[in-house]
């Protein structure tokens, strides 16, 4: 199907630094033998792909901001466009040969995310999203999911772990929701968690605490798809990163069960 050029540029960008991190995911599977780990050379993996994507990004659309997980912010000339990027979510599963990783960029126009992207480059996946388009996976039509029972969704959630997380906040969560749902998922990259709701793999997924490059992208492709995303709490979704999304039952529902306890 024909693309705008503003998401031609975006595929473009994210294929040829897809084709570098699928390159070092062999590395990183022959490294896991050695005592030494691969812990270094996943850091210049990632570095690498940020660095591809931002000298793709910036000739093309010369002046536009750039925000990326490795890099941070980089000041444009056109103060009203700022790429948002994750040139590697989910680092813990390409650290153990996990091909459960992707490639994220968003297109932030003024307070309004316009274009997103996430794209997977071990199984060749990618989502693609632009305000008042639709959304895609590979070209196919997104639309959530529409169950409307708790008890048969399938939520999608991120679990606190060493060095990060409230544990006591996340146990409430878990606790409350448990006895309610058909089933929780744990995959560790949450764009691709947003990507799944969009294509109606998961009906749902919260998570707090997460940055902007982990959910622009999904932000606009949920919604796109006819889905809902919002802030747990209520605040500021890019600021706070605590996302909660599904079709507009599901996530009534579980802002329902959620906001009251923190």
């Amino acid at each position: 199907m024909l693309h705008s050029a503003l998401m031609n540029i975006m595929v473009k960008a994210a294929r040829r630094a897809g084709r570098s991190l699928k390159r070092d995911l062999g590395e990183v599977e022959n490294l896991q033998v050695s005592m030494k780990g691969p812990a270094n050379f996943v850091t210049l993996a990632d570095k690498r792909a940020e660095e591809m994507l931002y000298s793709d990004l910036t000739k093309a659309r010369p002046g536009y901001g750039f925000l990326g997980e490795e890099g941070g912010i980089r000041e444009g000339t056109d103060k009203s466009h700022t790429w948002i990027v994750d040139p590697l979510d989910g680092t813990t599963n390409f650290l153990h040969g996990i091909p459960q990783f992707a490639i994220s960029i968003a297109l932030q126009r003024d307070d309004q995310i316009i274009a997103g992207l996430i794209y997977n480059p071990a199984n060749d996946e990618l989502y693609m999203a632009e305000r008042g388009g639709g959304a895609f996976l590979n070209d196919q039509r997104l639309r959530v999911a529409g169950r409307r029972q708790l008890n048969e969704c399938v939520i999608a959630c991120g679990l606190p772990h060493i060095g990060r997380g409230d544990f006591a906040l996340a146990q409430k969560e878990m606790g409350a929701l448990q006895p309610k749902v058909a089933g929780f998922r744990r995959f560790g990259a949450a764009s691709l968690d947003m990507a799944a709701v969009a294509a109606g793999r998961f009906d749902g997924y919260w998570e707090r605490n997460l940055q902007a490059w982990d959910i622009a992208a999904g932000i606009v492709m949920i919604r796109e798809a006819g889905g809902t995303v919002g802030e747990i709490d209520g605040g500021d979704l890019l600021k706070t990163g605590n996302v909660v999304c599904g079709n507009e039952f599901v996530h009534g529902e579980l802002t329902r069960i959620l906001r009251p306890l923190k």
